[in-house]
């Protein structure tokens, strides 16, 4: 418990300053209603994971002490000033974007314990913001001041990660209508949709820093960490309660999405599409998710989940060996536990 609140003291104390750049790097322009709907889910919340971890990285490469540094001017190899935290916003930015489209391909009424933005604001609106952020996030990675080389690098990096962000999101909508998904297939899902940019956060500062017999390693990090960290979300979907969660709890399984989970459950025997009755999440009960929750529990489904999960995360860690023995170096491998024992 000591170390799970370390933990998120660390990621507290960075998502202020991911927050404070947000602020200074994405400002409100003309049209103002555009800016605002660009800005209001990084306003809404969230922990700021992925900036963070590339923020961490940057530290470990650098062999500096955590805080110590300006994440504005941070030391490449060369010694040319490299403003990394303007690399975390752009992953920042990115990981917005992606969320807004998701509501509006899911039509999901909440996000972050808010209406979403396509509720808040309009459809139209929402897409555009959404257009906004993506170019947005690129302008931020081209202002780091690193040489054009790397800086072409990172880009290619970060175009690469939306493409298969977006192929990830096809997959997800394409298993809803099948009747049957393994598990390998639903990691590799996964891995496109969720652990890439993961693996763009924690690889980028190896690139612009100048590191190059980091940057594999790092990006194999934040694909093994990326993927553990969907499983625990599809974990806590179910066990988490609705108003901690900022959505309805079980709504995964309501709409039919494909998690672990549920194809570990299948594999068991389940009727998976007949767990709860419900057709809609306006509609579900928490009984009804309750009583799935037993079901899943009963099979194995849970626990098969929650040592995936742990498997990737060792295996992540095992990726950070690259680094130098230092205290981010450490705090990167309790993130990757982190994510994996979050409570929402």
């Amino acid at each position: 418990m000591k170390r799970q609140q370390a933990v998120e003291a660390i990621l507290e104390r960075r998502r202020q300053m991911v927050n404070d750049a947000i602020a200074e790097d994405l400002t409100i322009d003309e049209p103002e209603r555009l800016y605002e709907a660009s800005r209001y889910l990084l306003e809404a919340g969230g922990k700021r994971l992925r900036p963070t971890i590339l923020l961490l990285a940057a530290e470990a490469l650098a062999d500096v002490e955590p805080d110590s540094e300006n994440y504005r001017e941070f030391p490449a190899v060369d010694g040319t000033p490299i403003d990394v935290m303007a690399a975390a916003v752009s992953i920042e930015i990115i990981q917005s974007f992606t969320l807004i489209h998701d509501d509006i391909m899911d039509d999901d009424d909440m996000r972050r314990g808010v209406p979403a933005v396509h509720q808040e604001y309009d459809l139209s609106t929402a897409i555009l913001a959404g257009d906004t952020l993506y170019s947005k996030a690129f302008e931020n990675m081209l202002d780091t001041g690193a040489s054009s080389e790397r800086s072409v690098r990172a880009l290619s990096e970060l175009a690469t990660t939306c493409t298969e962000i977006c192929e990830g999101q096809s997959l997800d909508i394409q298993f809803e209508s099948r009747e049957a998904v393994t598990p390998d297939e639903y990691l590799g899902m996964v891995e496109l949709k969720t652990a890439v940019l993961y693996a763009a956060a924690a690889s980028i500062p190896a690139v612009l820093l100048g590191h190059d017999d980091a940057v594999d390693p790092l990006h194999s990090y934040g694909l093994d960490v990326g993927r553990a960290f969907q499983i625990q979300d599809d974990l806590l979907d179910l066990t988490t309660p609705t108003e901690k969660l900022g959505k309805q709890r079980g709504s995964d399984l309501v709409e039919g999405k494909r998690t672990i989970i549920t194809v570990h459950a299948r594999d068991q025997g389940v009727d998976i599409d007949s767990l709860v009755d419900a057709e809609t999440v306006e509609e579900v009960t928490e009984a009804e998710i309750d009583e799935a929750l037993d079901e899943l529990e009963r099979v194995g489904s849970l626990d098969y989940a929650r040592s995936r999960a742990r498997e990737l995360v060792e295996n992540g860690k095992s990726h950070l060996e690259v680094l130098p023995d230092n205290e981010s170096h450490q705090l990167l491998s309790d993130i990757a536990d982190y994510l994996i024992e979050r409570e929402y």
